[in-house]
Parts: structure tokens; sequence; C-alpha cells
């Protein structure tokens, strides 16, 4: 297959795929730092205490920075759809269906910017039941952030990745490595970070194979976006995904 021709439509996704695969990995290295220096507040009072001191910090603390990381990893399956559509078109048709259900779960389930307003609404007062109020506002988004929509973004995400994994293993444009990355991350996910220090522990974890995936499903992604851009007859023959693995 003459890899350039048969992508020429899509280079302009396959290039903006790759370059958000590689932003999701900076983002997430991003968070990681800004936890470690700033630590997760956990109840209403320092919730509350955090968006009045630092708004900005407060949001990073309520998973804000994941707000744009969930529209980096949607791009990316998009790239991946576009590689994979011709290994199962029903296949690539049920992942980014399930991937656009992912991301809409995560964005209603996040309460970053509901809290940030209650916070200014409670300093605004003086009024005890007033405060009140708004405290207990905060109390019922906090439990519903890691609530039923939280689960089912991540159950969702979990079986994305055995999809994409399956895909990858039947695609002659991605190598092994990167089929056993996005495999490690789908099992990994199966596990909710919801659940204990186990599933905290699980989703440190699955970190690790996630950021391999991206960044070698990245680097071919846009390997083929530059291939598509060069005439037919000066494209490479018999480029496969073990070149640049």
């Amino acid at each position: 297959m003459d890899v350039g021709r048969h992508h020429t439509q899509w280079r302009g996704l396959l290039r903006l795929s790759g370059l958000a695969a590689f932003g999701s990995v900076g983002l997430l290295v991003l968070q990681v730092v800004l936890f470690a220096l700033w630590p997760p507040v956990h109840t209403v009072p320092e919730v509350f205490d955090l968006m009045g001191r630092s708004p900005l910090v407060g949001l990073v603390s309520l998973d804000a920075l994941y707000l744009v990381n969930n529209a980096l990893v949607l791009a990316f399956y998009l790239g991946l759809a576009v590689v994979l559509w011709p290994v199962s078109r029903s296949g690539v048709a049920v992942v980014v269906t399930l991937g656009v259900l992912q991301m809409a779960a995560y964005y209603a389930s996040n309460p970053a910017v509901e809290m940030l307003l209650l916070a200014r609404r409670e300093a605004g007062t003086t009024d005890s039941q007033e405060r009140f109020v708004y405290r207990a506002a905060g109390e019922a988004l906090l439990t519903s952030w890691k609530g039923t929509a939280f689960l089912v973004y991540y159950l969702l995400g979990a079986a994305v990745l055995l999809l994409v994994a399956v895909l990858l293993a039947r695609s002659p444009e991605f190598g092994t490595p990167t089929f056993g990355w996005a495999l490690a991350a789908g099992l990994l996910m199966l596990v909710p970070s919801t659940f204990g220090r186990v599933g905290m522990a699980f989703a440190l974890a699955s970190l690790v194979p996630w950021s391999a995936l991206c960044l070698l499903a990245g680097r071919r992604l846009l390997r083929l976006a530059a291939l598509a851009e060069q005439p037919a007859d000066r494209s490479p023959a018999g480029v496969r995904a073990g070149d640049g693995h």
C-alpha cells in the first residue's frame, strides 16, 4: 500500500491527532508536577478556601486540566480511527462512539467551575444560612464528582483502549509495542481510581502505558501525515509500522 496516498485527504487530522497525543502526555506530566507542589484538597471548606486564595490552583486541584486533556484524547482517537478504518469499520465506529460518550460523561461529572462559583458566593456573604446552603451545594457536587458519571467515564475509557488494542494488533501500520501498551493501559483502567488505594494505584500505574501509547502512536501519526504531503511518485515504498518504532 502507498501509505502517503492512502491518507492524503486526512493529513490535517493525522497531524492534529499526533500533536494531541504528545500534548496529552505533556498535560499529564504537568498535572503530576502541580499535584506534587500543591496536593489536592478534599473537603468543601478546603476547596472554598483554596478557590479564594488561588482560583487557578483550585481549578487544577479539581482536575480542570483533564477537561483540556480529554479533548486532546478524543482528537488522538479520531486520528487512530482514520488509520484503523481499513482494519475494521465496525470496530472503529464503536471506538469513536464510546470515546465520545466517555468524554461527555467526564465533562458532565467535573465540578471545577461550579465549585469556583460557589466559593465566590460563599465568600461574598456573611449570612450564616446562605453560607450553609453554599457549602451543602458544594458537598453535593463533590459527592457526585466521583459518582456514576465518573465511573461510566472510567470504564468506557478501559473499553475504548481494549478495543483499540485489538485493532492495533490487526493493523500493519503500528508495531507490536503500540498494541502492548494500549492493552496494558486498558487492563489497568478496569479498576477505577475511586476504588480506594488499590484503584488509585492502578490509576497511577495506567499512566505509564498510556503515555507510551501516546508517544509511539503519536509519532506514527505524524509520520503518516508527513508521508501524505509528499508527491505520489516520491512517497517511500513499503513504509510500515516497524519503521520508526
